[in-house]
């Protein structure tokens, strides 16, 4: 009894730490912003693949992390940079949106439009396992690797593993019940929020690239 207690206080801890830089909350708006003319089946559907991903995502991290970006010779810092560039870009395609300035015989019907490609790139990344997530993973990695016995580092990755698995659970009800907003805010409202995600995110995008900056001392008086 006093093993689960202590297992399922350490889960807790690890979705703690998750939740609150993940944040589903502030990904939410982003969510029915993008996803403005899906159905509710489509959206529904996006919202498990994005928390799917983000669990595929922090897992490979964590098991492989370090591995990863030492092979590419990729370090935090221009991770972080790279995140901003993405999602500084997709603000800027959100604020400035070209399809404002298409014909109508341009236009796609709903059906052939591929919602699901924003599953992956923004949603689940960077936005709900971005460089932040990342790194409290990937240290929760470095603190298992110290641990010498065998059998409580397998426990360690165990319970780390269940903790991203109920944090991307509690992304997916989050971004599930955030695609009811679309009937209450309607069409004039979704546009008018989807110009401000596109301006919050080019700042998010800038705050991650000036972090990146900032870890590789270019930009250390910031």
């Amino acid at each position: 009894m006093e093993f689960i207690t202590q297992f399922s206080s350490y889960v807790l801890l690890v979705v703690a730490a998750l939740i609150p830089i993940a944040n589903p909350f502030s990904t939410a708006p982003l969510f029915v912003s993008m996803t403005t003319g899906a159905s509710k089946k489509q959206r529904q559907h996006i919202a498990l693949l994005s928390s799917f991903y983000m669990f595929i995502v922090l897992t490979i991290f964590l098991l492989l992390g370090t591995t990863i970006l030492n092979f590419f010779g990729i370090s935090m810092s221009a991770l972080r940079i790279a995140g901003g560039l993405i999602v500084a870009t997709v603000g800027f395609n959100m604020v400035f949106d070209q399809s404002d300035n298409l014909d109508d015989s341009t236009e796609i019907s709903d059906e052939l439009k591929d919602y699901t490609k924003i599953a992956f790139t923004p949603l689940a990344m960077p936005m709900l396992s971005g460089p932040g997530s990342i790194s409290v993973v990937m240290s929760m990695a470095a603190k298992l690797a110290e641990v010498e016995s065998f059998e409580d580092t397998i426990i360690g990755y165990v319970i780390v593993t269940i903790g991203i698995a109920i944090s991307a659970f509690i992304c997916w009800l989050v971004l599930r019940a955030s695609g009811s907003v679309v009937k209450l805010l309607g069409q004039k409202g979704i546009d008018a929020l989807t110009k401000v995600m596109g301006f919050l995110l080019v700042g998010i995008g800038v705050e991650f690239l000036i972090a990146g900056l900032r870890g590789l001392g270019v930009l250390a008086t910031l």
